[in-house]
């Protein structure tokens, strides 16, 4: 027997709701990371709803089964891309970033499993709070990694006065492959609006390097792409995302104004670094779009979750406030109501 008309408009009306919401937050802007919370809500409802318009029990059944296998799915795609991504760059912390995370997933198992009706119920409390904020952790990672790839695609027909090109490391005193498709990116743009703008290459001297990223930048772009260095700025001072975006609106700042309309700037950067450059640009009140530049399928895991980690820093927030629920209700049921039922 199918649903009713009403029923249907019922099952839908909380994916209307945050695609309201989600909408609104959009267009006032863009830029922000509770975006990426009402897009997977909107998108979980219409999942929900739809499933129970179709009537189609093993669709249930499928999504049941998916969502119980993710942890295990996760687990071995995390492994495997550890491993491919050392067999390419090497051993590091920043290539152990999946393993890490697979081994992680793999305890927290292991020791869920292990503590059933064995430890005190003050660990098994204390337990019990890893899955809640676990819960926030891969909600908040698939929001991001879905918002992320919805504003990288997002068309944009501007005219950019400023395209700034976020250093990334050197090889000796030459770009490597990953700033190099940061340059290329960015010389595409340029060309694609008739050569119209100026290129700021942005990116400071550490302490392994032996010249500038922003030099290194500019000789590449002269020397290689033949871009006359008249259409290129240097900003050599930043060590960080945030240090490249304020540097470099100081130099549009000083060149342009600062009024809200002086100019409109593109920063490119690696595709799995651009919702995070464009959230600080944001935050310093910088009026600039997001481009990606490709980066290999291998290393894009690692990246993401460098990424991930970075953002989830600076919204610290909701785990402050799930574990603050979570010990309200440890001191209500696991403290007070014995203490009292001891007393009766």
């Amino acid at each position: 027997m199918g649903l009713s008309p009403w029923a249907i408009a019922v099952l839908f009306v909380p994916a209307a709701v945050f695609g309201t919401v989600f909408l609104v937050s959009f267009i006032k802007e863009p830029r922000q990371f509770r975006n990426a919370i009402w897009f997977m809500l909107l998108v979980m409802s219409l999942i929900g709803a739809g499933l129970v318009v179709s009537q189609q029990v093993w669709l249930v059944v499928l999504a049941i089964v998916v969502v119980g296998l993710a942890p295990f799915l996760v687990i071995v795609f995390l492994a495997v891309n550890s491993v491919s991504v050392i067999r390419h760059e090497g051993l590091s912390l920043a290539t152990m970033l999946p393993g890490a995370l697979a081994l992680a997933v793999v305890a927290f198992l292991a020791l869920y499993a292990w503590d059933s009706g064995r430890g005190p119920r003050w660990l098994a409390s204390l337990i019990g709070l890893v899955p809640l904020e676990g819960l926030w952790f891969f909600f908040s990672f698939a929001a991001l990694l879905a918002y992320s790839w919805l504003y990288r695609i997002m068309p944009r027909n501007r005219r950019y006065d400023y395209i700034i090109i976020h250093g990334a490391g050197l090889s000796g005193n030459k770009p490597t492959p990953l700033l190099r498709g940061r340059i290329d990116k960015a010389v595409e743009l340029w060309e694609r609006q008739q050569r119209y703008g100026v290129l700021i290459v942005s990116g400071g001297q550490g302490s392994d390097e032996i010249v500038s990223e922003a030099a290194a930048m500019r000789a590449y772009l002269t020397e290689e792409r033949h871009i006359p260095e008249e259409s290129i700025l240097m900003e050599d001072r930043s060590t960080t995302t945030m240090e490249n975006l304020r540097f470099s609106k100081d130099i549009m700042d000083g060149r342009s104004g600062t009024g809200p309309h002086a100019y409109r700037a593109a920063l490119v950067t690696s595709d799995y670094h651009v919702f995070r450059a464009s959230e600080y640009a944001h935050q310093i009140g910088l009026k600039a779009d997001g481009v990606g530049s490709r980066t290999s399928g291998y290393y894009w895991p690692t990246a993401f979750i460098r990424e991930f980690v970075a953002i989830s820093r600076a919204h610290i927030w909701p785990y402050i406030v799930i574990a603050i629920v979570w010990l309200i209700g440890f001191i209500g049921f696991d403290v007070i109501v014995p203490w009292l039922t001891s007393r009766l």
